[in-house]
């Protein structure tokens, strides 16, 4: 496995690792990790949904974090990021047709990978675009998955002036002009990372340069910004798992946390769409960044707790 991960020094591979490549019906190579447990009893299997311009080393940390807590986990990098196949000729612009193509391939990953070679019971931990994904997908998971903590649903930007479905309707335009491919904000990938100060996603300076290094080592794993499409593709997914048909269908109990100090997602949109869920419930963690499974360890710890109450050790998993 020392060629399909990789490590820095601050952030080598948890042990137990098994994983690999599956393409998917569309001919895409998808990269997962299969992490075994390391300690007992064995609780099941945690299915880590990771967000935009992410991969698989960045949760390095989660992943043991889980694997002490007596948890294998399972994780893929999304199609277009990480060391999956990317989307466009320019590997940098972070592109996808629709985050339904994301749940599809969340749904091979079940069938061929989780349910096959992973221990029951199965529950799943998504980051920002990664819980959009386990909403829009939840319907086809209801008896798959025990469980959800979803972390700051990318489901609105804070402070736009218009509404995400006027952002999908603009976003469709110009894509019907044919100008999906260019970048919607950001830009390529700067040379030089942003100093910690300009980062937006975390207070914890020694997560962030762990997170930086690992980019600036393994370039290829990184994204620059989304596409005028991508934003699209996000739109549409936020109006469509905010659509009260689609939520009243959602039967998988879901934990629901929100940072209070996001200036990436809209908190306020999040804790609208709590409110709304019929089996789901909201923490609020005051004075987080975006970024909780990266933020400092007193915002950390009370979102680990939080899971360890919501995701107990149950009678079966022994």
């Amino acid at each position: 496995m020392t060629d399909l991960f990789h490590h820095t020094d601050g952030n080598p591979a948890p042990q137990n690792a098994t994983g690999g490549f599956f393409t998917t019906r569309d001919g895409k190579k998808i990269r997962y990790g299969v992490f075994a447990a390391v300690a007992r009893p064995l609780q099941g299997t945690v299915v880590l949904l990771t967000g935009r311009n992410e991969c698989i080393e960045k949760y390095f940390e989660t992943i043991r974090n889980l694997a002490d807590r007596g948890f294998a986990v399972a994780v893929l990098d999304w199609r277009g990021q990480g060391d999956s196949s990317r989307l466009l000729r320019d590997p940098q612009r972070g592109y996808v047709r629709s985050f339904r193509d994301y749940a599809r391939d969340l749904e091979q990953f079940f069938e061929e990978i989780v349910l096959p070679d992973c221990r029951g019971p199965y529950y799943i931990l998504a980051h920002s675009t990664g819980a959009v994904i386990a909403l829009l997908a939840s319907p086809s998971m209801v008896n798959r998955v025990r469980r959800m903590v979803l972390l700051t649903p990318f489901l609105a930007v804070p402070d736009l002036p218009v509404s995400t479905s006027t952002v999908r309707r603009v976003c469709a335009v110009f894509c019907a002009l044919g100008l999906g491919r260019l970048y919607a904000a950001l830009g390529p990938r700067p040379k030089l990372p942003p100093p910690f100060e300009a980062n937006k996603v975390t207070s914890d300076p020694e997560r962030y340069r762990r997170n930086v290094a690992i980019y600036e080592a393994w370039p290829q794993l990184a994204l620059g910004g989304p596409t005028i499409r991508w934003l699209k593709a996000a739109a549409e997914a936020a109006d469509a798992v905010s659509d009260p048909g689609f939520m009243a269908r959602i039967q998988v109990p879901m934990l629901i946390v929100a940072a209070g100090a996001d200036r990436v997602v809209s908190t306020r949109a999040v804790e609208a769409h709590a409110r709304r869920l019929r089996v789901g419930s909201l923490l609020m963690i005051d004075g987080a960044e975006h970024e909780l499974l990266q933020e400092k360890d007193i915002y950390r710890e009370q979102l680990l707790a939080a899971f360890d109450a919501f995701i107990p050790g149950t009678g079966d998993a022994v």
